[in-house]
């Protein structure tokens, strides 16, 4: 009777135990220095909040399942991947549109080490983001290291990737179809197997943004902000120290909204503006920091404006380049809104590429642009 009583009691411990290992997880706040983010965010306490287009984190486990813990003001898209870099075609998309919500990242994984990124793909007009936690069923370890290389995009909808998923250019805007892993700026990433932090917004200019929305306050100004889409009572600016990198070029994609709707800003005031945002790149990064000014085939004045600012802006490692109209065509290669789709871009990332080489001193690879 003891006997059966004893391998009861033992059997019923060890049925707690096997039950308590299956259930067992482990959580971390998003703050967490084993998780590494790219991009501009900003750390409260346990939680990280950022609206920039295309900021990502890495987070690594050890088990079978990650969930993240999050909230977002409207209703963000995501790309993430398992197991892999941020290729063109990502494992999954996802829509956060609500406050703590908990979403399910991956799930039934072969027990072992995983990494997990997740990449914010749509622009800050579709939300703030913030990660509040992350919930494994095994142990956290540290994300891999940044790349060796690092390059800095500043643009428009160009670089945000407004319409890359659409393959109709009479398609309205859909925050669906935005995505900024398939522009320029990811593929030149790509390429060149560098992190890239874009800092965009759809309809900005130098000196005027689209049909003139909100004059007076242009990409130079957004240019120094923590978040793209800040409170008129917020004052938190972008600190380049609380990042522990600095790009190895800065690339500017801007001046199609400076041309839209048929019109074209005064000279003076595009220079003055223009020389004011390459003065906070510089300040930020130093005065030896490369810098590629990219005019965009808007009007065949863009040009000629870009080689007059690098020309008398009397900063140093300055340079510039112009796409010209026949760089994509004008149907199968555009997407929503007119905007370059996924083929658009590959063809002016191809034009931009070489330049990016010549000035880094990165060598080009016989290899597709993706």
């Amino acid at each position: 009777m003891m006997k059966t009583y004893f391998l009861t009691s033992l059997s019923l411990l060890l049925s707690a135990f096997i039950l308590t290992a299956k259930t067992s997880t482990t959580t971390i706040p998003a703050s967490d220095t084993r998780i590494e983010y790219t991009g501009r965010i900003l750390k409260c306490g346990d939680c990280v909040t950022y609206d920039w287009s295309g900021v990502y984190l890495r987070v690594k486990f050890t088990g079978t399942r990650l969930s993240i813990k999050c909230s977002d003001t409207k209703g963000d898209w995501f790309n993430y991947w398992i197991d892999k870099e941020m290729e063109p075609v990502e494992d999954g998309k996802v829509h956060i549109c609500s406050k703590d919500t908990t979403i399910v990242l991956a799930k039934g994984l072969k027990k072992g080490t995983h990494e997990i990124i997740l990449q914010k793909r749509t622009e800050a007009e579709q939300g703030r983001f913030t990660a509040i936690s992350f919930e494994c069923d095994g142990e956290f370890l540290q994300a891999d290291g940044r790349k060796g290389r690092h390059i800095e995009f500043i643009g428009d909808s160009y670089t945000c990737g407004y319409g890359t998923e659409s393959d109709n250019r009479d398609e309205p805007f859909k925050a669906e179809t935005e995505n900024c892993n398939l522009t320029y700026a990811a593929i030149a990433s790509r390429y060149f197997g560098a992190d890239y932090t874009l800092v965009s917004h759809s309809g900005q200019g130098i000196s005027r943004n689209y049909d003139d929305y909100r004059s007076g306050y242009h990409m130079p100004d957004r240019y120094l902000n923590t978040f793209d889409e800040a409170q008129e009572t917020e004052n938190v600016k972008w600190d380049p120290s609380s990042v522990d990198t600095r790009p190895d070029i800065v690339v500017i994609y801007l001046c199609t909204n400076d041309f839209s709707t048929g019109r074209q800003p005064h000279f003076k005031s595009f220079l003055s503006n223009y020389k004011a945002l390459l003065s906070r790149i510089k300040a930020n990064y130093s005065e030896d920091i490369p810098v590629l000014c990219l005019a965009s085939k808007a009007n065949p004045d863009c040009a000629t404006y870009i080689k007059r600012v690098c020309e008398e802006c009397g900063l140093k490692n300055v340079y510039w380049t112009a796409m010209t109209e026949m760089v994509h065509n004008e149907d199968s290669e555009l997407g929503a809104s007119w905007h370059p789709n996924y083929k658009g871009h590959k063809k002016v990332a191809s034009c931009v590429i070489p330049y990016i080489s010549t000035i880094t001193g990165w060598e080009m690879e016989e290899k597709p642009y993706r």
